[in-house]
């Protein structure tokens, strides 16, 4: 209730919180569906006659309510194509789910040589997976501090980012190697700041100053990298690009709009050491960057693009 009324206090419509799992034992894993938000549609004879995110109920309620939806050719063809690209997600999901589960408890009590172990047979089950990799090297890095069997790891994620030239493994290397929340002080300064710039050079390449993508997604990294490498003036050069990129012309949802804006205004204010705007909202400069908690919260899993 509290978080409710800080976060939402104009939400005109209920929330319930399903503190049992049963909604997701007995309707989300059985129905195959991965993702949130998912809305159910039950009709007048008990019957579940839709599954699919809730954009789509304007089109799809009414002809529920008329009786001719659950029969329908539009409704046997939505709800194939939904199994045919959830069912390998949830079976991915569910073989990664006795890993998770067993890597989260060990977090929770800090054993980190049993997550360690969880995340090993995750990686040696999905190689590819981004999540287990970046678990792998923040355990290693940051939590045993083991920077001998660390070390080929990062370099390892490094190479695999650029090989597949994909941004999200970029950023997530980056995050291990600049993040201010990290304590670098025990890494090779001169290979951290090599790696830095091959992932810098690589991520501008992929989406150039000039170009309209979405900048407010990777440039915050490498902005990281130049202000740490001593160059302030690129790093504020580059927040002020992704900060204009959320007004791009590809139409961002509010809601993103607003997740990404006060993190990208605090970095601007950091790097700029003055207080800077951007509309209403404002940030002031900050001495320290605010302390991670020990437990990170776990993010749904991202699908490529």
């Amino acid at each position: 209730d509290a978080w409710l009324t800080e976060k939402c206090s104009n939400l005109n419509y209920r929330i319930a919180f399903d503190h049992t799992g049963e909604m997701n034992r007995l309707w989300m894993e059985p129905s195959l569906a991965v993702g949130i938000p998912t809305s159910f549609v039950v009709d007048r004879d008990g019957h579940i006659a839709f599954i699919g995110h809730p954009m789509q109920l304007d089109e799809v309620l009414p002809k529920v309510l008329s009786g001719s939806w659950r029969t329908s050719d539009q409704a046997k063809a939505a709800d194939a194509e939904r199994i045919a690209t959830s069912e390998p997600l949830a079976r991915e999901q569910a073989l990664k789910k006795p890993i998770n589960e067993r890597y989260w408890a060990a977090v929770k009590t800090e054993d980190w040589k049993t997550a360690l172990s969880a995340i090993e047979e995750g990686i040696a089950l999905m190689p590819d997976d981004i999540n287990f990799r970046q678990a792998h090297v923040h355990l290693l890095l940051h939590r045993m501090h083991d920077m001998r069997t660390g070390l080929p790891v990062i370099r390892q994620l490094v190479r695999d980012a650029i090989d597949r030239n994909s941004e999200h493994w970029m950023i997530v290397a980056l995050d291990q190697l600049f993040h201010p929340n990290l304590d670098h002080s025990r890494f090779p300064s001169a290979e951290r700041f090599a790696m830095g710039k091959e992932l810098s050079e690589h991520m501008l390449a992929l989406n150039p100053p000039q170009g309209d993508g979405r900048k407010f997604l990777s440039y915050p990294a490498v902005a990281r990298y130049h202000h740490e490498s001593g160059n302030k003036d690129r790093a504020i050069e580059l927040i002020e690009l992704a900060l204009k990129s959320l007004d791009g012309p590809e139409p961002i949802a509010d809601g993103l709009k607003q997740h990404f804006l006060p993190d990208l205004l605090q970095a601007l204010a950091n790097y700029k050491s003055e207080k800077v705007c951007y509309g209403a909202l404002c940030a002031a400069p900050q001495k320290d960057p605010p302390k991670r908690s020990k437990r990170r919260p776990r993010r749904k899993p991202k699908k490529e693009r």
